[in-house]
């Protein structure tokens, strides 16, 4: 991860800890089924559900979900939970439910074949119910582990042959591609909705991944996405049906001028793919704030103007070099991070597995974007998982807060934390959840709502501070840079600009803005802040909110509900 002082990271991990610590151990199922009101998921009870999703690859040439070598089943659905994820976006090849010999052909055999022998001794220790099951029963017991620990879970028809997804020559994918016969697919789609109709976890369908390809174009696209959403509706009415773009899913563009139309409402969803290596920005070579801008704006054409127009977007794969060694990754992550807690997002992690039976041919493929390590143990990146803490419950949406009051919190990109007011000459970063509520006015003055005094710099270097002198213009704080995202006013000696920035300490100073513009090697980050609407209960207001704790791995019987 991208660090502007170790010692801050460590605040920030330490401080989420303490409070995941404190939270209850059990997450239960919201009121199901979902349906949207607007930009919004929301429950059967019209409170606001916040999709936080990891990737569980299941699409791949053994036709299984990943790990079941290395871990029981549950065990790997516990862990989802213990990592703050309330659902899956559980892969799937279309011949899983259309080709009955590949569907009825035991686990043991399809690991075998492939001359994984290991992997099926694997199975055989950690997971020896599964072994002589055939491949859609295997799927169908993957989903029951995961309704067992309250994770909600999302079908992703990945491929229809199986095997790594994605290429432009892979003959997967556009309708009419030398493996994707749409009459084939339809029937697919509707099989799988109706195996499911009664999983009451499973709460969405994601109709096809990263349409691609030399004859993807927008006439069929319309034609046959209105034709999966109906059939998969039709099968079953519960579900949300998912709707991915075009260009490896970088684009829903074409949606801005023509909306789908379809025999029913309050079930669609889109979905748009953001990767640092994807989306056109030469993050290791420009100046960051410039690359975020850049990127931010691209996005936003491409896919974020849904939510604008009252259209529920899901941001179904981000994921990053979890190793922290990629600059270009970690860059882009932090970016991410922003706009998520900025526009509230939901959003899914690539991907929960720590490595593959097989991938392109290697054996125990290692997943540098795995939420899990190699052999399934532990996290991968530990900071990571409590960096996202504060965006894994919703910041906005229906049914929040008792009060419906909203307000703005200060959000910390870099280490996920909030400032929070500790004295009137203290501010510091800590737990989102217990946030001060700010008023960011018109004017530029940053107000605490409970007292009315406002945020001043004194000078450079020096600690921000509470004051009344809010017509100053040390108590003017404009957004600066491209990203948007370095908070700024001047002070009132001599008009020089200073800018927000956490300390080690997590104590939030004034001091000169760094890395404005221009130079590709300046790390910004520390001075990067968002101010952010929430609805959430404020700290002693009683909230709906239910959010799960982390903690070792867990095993099965450790977690019984």
């Amino acid at each position: 991860m991208a660090s502007s002082s170790p010692t801050l990271l460590l605040l920030g991990l330490l401080l989420v800890l303490l409070l995941a610590s404190a939270r209850a151990a059990s997450v239960s199922l919201p009121s199901l089924p979902l349906s949207t009101a607007s930009r919004w998921v929301v429950g059967a009870d019209g409170r606001r559900v916040k999709l936080v999703c990891a990737n569980w690859a299941s699409h791949l040439e053994p036709v299984a979900a990943e790990g079941l070598s290395r871990r029981g089943v549950g065990d790997i659905a516990a862990r989802v939970a213990a990592m703050g994820f309330n659902c899956v976006r559980l892969t799937w090849p279309t011949y899983l439910a259309t080709n009955s010999t590949l569907s009825s052909l035991p686990l043991r055999w399809s690991l075998e074949r492939l001359g994984l022998r290991e992997s099926a001794a694997g199975v055989r220790v950690n997971n020896p119910d599964l072994l002589d099951l055939p491949l859609i029963d295997v799927f169908r017991e993957v989903v029951s582990a995961l309704a067992s620990n309250s994770i909600m879970v999302i079908l992703d028809n990945q491929m229809t042959t199986p095997g790594w997804c994605c290429s432009r020559t892979d003959g997967n994918g556009f309708f009419g591609d030398k493996y994707f016969d749409p009459e084939e697919w339809l029937k697919g789609l509707s099989a799988m909705a109706t195996m499911f109709r009664h999983a009451k976890n499973v709460v969405g369908m994601s109709l096809r991944n990263e349409l691609r390809g030399p004859y993807q174009n927008v006439s069929l696209w319309y034609r046959y996405m209105q034709q999966g959403a109906e059939a998969v509706h039709a099968a079953n009415p519960n579900v949300l049906v998912i709707l991915s773009g075009l260009d490896f899913d970088n684009s829903l563009s074409f949606l801005s001028p023509k909306q789908v139309k379809l025999s029913f409402t309050g079930k669609l969803v889109f979905e748009q793919h953001w990767y640092g290596f994807s989306d056109g920005t030469d993050w290791e070579n420009s100046n960051q704030n410039d690359a975020c801008g850049e990127a931010v704006e691209s996005i936003r054409t491409k896919g974020l103007f849904l939510l604008q127009q009252g259209w529920p977007l899901f941001f179904s794969e981000i994921g990053f070099d979890m190793s922290g060694t990629h600059i270009a990754d970690n860059r882009y992550l932090t970016c991410f991070l922003s706009v998520a807690a900025e526009m509230d997002l939901d959003w899914a992690v690539w991907a929960l597995e720590g490595s593959y039976y097989i991938r392109e041919g290697i054996l125990a493929y290692d997943e540098t974007y795995g939420l899990l390590t190699w052999d399934w143990y532990t996290a991968r990146n530990p900071s990571f998982i409590e960096r996202i803490n504060s965006l894994q419950s919703p910041f906005q949406g229906p049914g929040l807060s008792s009060s419906h009051k909203s307000y703005k919190v200060i959000f910390h990109p870099l280490t996920g934390l909030c400032v929070l007011v500790e004295s009137a000459n203290v501010l510091k970063l800590g737990p989102c959840d217990e946030s001060n509520a700010w008023n960011y006015t018109s004017t530029y003055e940053l107000v605490l709502k409970q007292t009315g005094q406002c945020l001043e710099a004194k000078s450079v270097g020096d600690t921000a501070k509470l004051g009344t002198g809010c017509s100053k213009s040390c108590s003017k704080w404009q957004l600066i840079s491209d990203s948007g995202m370095h908070v700024s006013a001047e002070l009132t000696k001599n008009g020089t600009r200073v800018c927000l920035d956490a300390g080690p300490d997590g104590v939030i100073t004034t001091d000169q803005c760094k890395c404005l513009t221009e130079d590709p090697t300046c790390d910004p980050e520390s001075q990067w802040f968002k101010v952010i609407s929430s609805s959430r209960g404020m700290p002693g207001e009683a909230s709906v909110l239910q959010l799960p704790s982390l903690g070792p791995w867990p095993t099965t019987s450790s977690l019984s509900r």
